[in-house]
């Protein structure tokens, strides 16, 4: 959390869930989050205009089960909310997953899903060759078969 937020800690943690975790590459708006959460949960009263609060801190006690439904929504748990060592591992996940979307890693592993050994060994050759040719440090694979260790050999 910045030094300079004067926000209430669950407003923080509730606005960096909705831009971490993003679906599609774009930011979650308050209506749609909204909309899921009594889709998923139509006892529960909520609103747009209610998460927006929340997360700007003009609002700040949501019921147990708005916050429960939050979690189940965002795939955290609840302890999120409250308990900083787990907020603090959930952000680094969701960091490093986001890392991966930006890097483009997951559309190159979709591709080579159910690919010949032979021919990941020989697409792994090429892209160490552009890593070469951008001045990239070569990857210390802790797997060196890029079929993987599942993969019969």
């Amino acid at each position: 959390m910045s030094e300079t937020d004067e926000r209430p800690v669950l407003a923080v943690r509730l606005d960096q869930l909705f831009k971490t975790v993003r679906p599609k590459g774009r930011h979650w708006t308050n209506a749609e989050v909204a909309d899921e959460l009594k889709r998923a949960n139509p006892e529960l009263r909520v609103g747009g205009v209610y998460l927006s609060q929340l997360r700007t801190g003009k609002r700040s006690n949501p019921s147990p089960d708005l916050l429960a439904a939050l979690a189940r929504f965002f795939g955290v748990s609840v302890a999120y909310f409250f308990d900083d060592e787990v907020a603090e591992s959930v952000l680094s996940e969701v960091a490093a997953i986001e890392a991966l979307r930006q890097a483009g890693v997951r559309s190159v592993a979709m591709r080579a899903a159910g690919m010949k050994k032979e021919n990941l060994q020989a697409i792994t050759a090429i892209m160490d060759q552009y890593r070469q040719l951008q001045g990239l440090p070569p990857v210390a694979d802790p797997d060196p078969d890029p079929a993987g260790p599942s993969e019969q050999k």
